[in-house]
């Protein structure tokens, strides 16, 4: 398996990831929108077949009356044909090396409750409920879990309420 760099992912890349699979991030009847991110990191395999990827995207949050730079991380997703093979796990930390050269001192993430245990495992905290995105509409409580990480040694997260700026990632 190769690591790649990637911008947005085109169409083809999307399908290449998805395949056939009608919902593969599990986001049916989810009512929030996303962003698309600015950049991707893939694993493409022995054929050049992209079958893993996340992306990244660089945020603005308030917590509590600060604002704080953070690189967001979002749509981890791995082919239906290579799940299991610890793939995602490879591609959110090769994000995560990627994310400490940005800038910000803080990567958050969006997350279904039964996927929390890679991201924890990947050195991700759970930030305390209600957690609030900007929507076209105003902003909305996420019912995802969000989950921070830093990017550079002794950053610790800020006490309060957060509220992303933009659609959520």
């Amino acid at each position: 398996m190769e690591i790649v760099d990637l911008g947005p992912l085109t169409d083809e890349q999307r399908a290449e990831l998805e395949g056939d699979e009608p919902d593969p991030f599990d986001v049916a009847g989810v009512t929030l929108r996303f962003r698309r991110k600015d950049r991707h990191v893939g694993l493409r395999d022995g054929d050049g077949r992209l079958v893993a990827s996340t992306g990244l995207v660089v945020a603005e949050v308030d917590v509590g009356d600060d604002r704080v730079g953070v690189v967001g991380l979002g749509g981890v997703i791995v082919n239906a044909g290579y799940r299991g093979r610890g793939l995602a796990r490879r591609v959110v930390e090769t994000a995560v090396e990627r994310a400490q050269s940005i800038g910000p001192a803080y990567a958050i993430l969006f997350c279904h409750a039964d996927r929390a245990g890679l991201y924890e495992r990947l050195g991700f905290v759970e930030l305390a409920p209600p957690v609030l995105v900007e929507q076209p509409d105003g902003f909305a409580v996420i019912d995802q879990r969000t989950m921070w990480r830093a990017l550079r040694p002794g950053a610790e997260w800020p006490a309060g309420s957060v509220r992303v700026h933009g659609l959520p990632f």
